[in-house]
């Protein structure tokens, strides 16, 4: 995992706050769903600790997927299959500015 990658996603995602929801059904720090937090064995999404560890092992594994950190990025905001069938980073109304963020906020 590149070096402050993961925490410039959890910032993103919920401005470090483990108690935070999106519209869409995302929880904890790591903004997780439920589904993804299901696959990933986490219980909890409200524990920081679990739920870091779950956002840690799927950013690790949309890296090794995709080989690069802004489509890996893009993964794990949109999903999988999006950055696959877009053939890059999906332009739909919210990914391009996630990646945009989480990469400024990785490298200022």
């Amino acid at each position: 995992m590149p070096t402050g990658l993961l925490d410039a996603l959890v910032w993103t995602e919920s401005r470090y706050n483990p108690l935070a929801v999106s519209t869409a059904g995302a929880a904890g720090l790591g903004q997780l769903m439920p589904g993804t937090a299901r696959a990933l064995g986490i219980t909890n999404r409200y524990d920081p600790g679990t739920n870091i560890l779950g956002a840690a092992r799927y950013l690790r594994q949309m890296l090794d997927r995709f080989g690069l950190v802004h489509l890996a990025v893009a993964a794990y905001n949109a999903g999988p299959g999006a950055v696959e069938r877009a053939g890059g980073i999906p332009i739909n109304g919210e990914t391009p500015g996630y990646v945009r963020d989480v990469m400024r906020s990785w490298h200022p």
